[in-house]
């Protein structure tokens, strides 16, 4: 069984969100292998996160979910998943 790569870009409720503490936060939850920032306007920054897993462990259902409910996030977007 392989590896998925599950990149998600979550944007936070405002540009008061601490930024650092989100990603410790989903770092709990799940493996994140590479964590970026992106400006993209009005001075809010969203999280770009390269989550990896073994492919038996289903989609990215409960990912987008538990990160959805974390404290000061608006939205979760999977913007990209393939085999590795």
């Amino acid at each position: 069984m392989g590896k998925v790569a599950i990149s998600l870009k979550v944007t936070p409720e405002g540009p008061d969100v601490d930024l650092d503490k989100l990603e410790k936060d989903i770092g709990k939850k799940f493996p994140v292998e590479d964590a970026k920032r992106e400006e993209i306007g009005f001075g809010l920054t969203v999280l770009k996160l390269l989550i990896v897993r073994d492919e038996g462990e289903g989609g990215t259902d409960d990912i987008e979910n538990d990160v959805a409910e974390l404290d000061g996030v608006t939205s979760v977007e999977v913007e990209n998943v393939s085999l590795i």
